[in-house]
Order: C-alpha cells, then structure tokens, then sequence
C-alpha cells in the first residue's frame, strides 16, 4: 500500500473512527492483499509509511470474499470483477484475509 493511501486510511479513520470504516482491497496476489491488510490493521510492516506502528485494527475485506461478493450487484461485480477473478487464487486470497482478520481486526 503506497504512502499516499496510507495516510487517506489514516485520516479516514481519524475521522470517522476505526469501528466505522471496511477497508475493500483488491489485489490480485494473496501475498499482497495480506500486506496491504496487515498494514492497516497492525501497521506499516515495513516502517515506511504513515501507519508505521499504527495498529489501527480496522475491519478488512477483498473484493472477491463471499461476504463482500454477495452484497454487490451481480451486473456491476461481473463487468467490474469477473474477468480478474478467474485467474485469481480466490481459495489463497480468502485464507490470507481470514488470518489477518483473525489476528488484528479489532472490529468484526
């Protein structure tokens, strides 16, 4: 997650406070949705950004979760989603997200 984003979840959540803000990623990789993911939840692992030490433990979700999946239009998710989600490890990328949420999320 670049530092640019970083610091929007930062003020976001200062904002309108960390029990009412979902973080929706998108990455196609596992390996990088749980980075983005652990970033906003237990903090910049790599000491580089705004949430450095940050353990903001916001909820986190990917676009291809049944939880998230189920509460779009299923138009909209096809046109916008569809084609990306085939050739994604959606298995891999629900185990990642599943783990991280279980380990800092502090608002389920």
């Amino acid at each position: 997650m670049d530092l640019e984003n970083q610091k929007r979840v930062l003020n976001i959540s200062e904002e309108f406070g960390a029990e009412n803000v979902v973080v929706l990623l998108g990455a196609a990789e596992a390996e990088a949705a749980g980075l983005a993911a652990e970033t906003v939840t237990n903090g910049d692992p790599t000491w580089a950004g705004p949430l450095a030490g940050v353990q903001l433990g916001l909820t986190v979700y990917h676009i291809c979760e049944d939880e998230i999946k189920s509460e779009v239009d299923a138009g909209v998710y096809d046109e916008q989603v569809g084609m990306m989600e085939m050739v994604m490890d959606v298995p891999a990328i629900h185990e990642e997200m599943e783990n991280i949420r279980s380990q800092y999320c502090k608002y389920l």
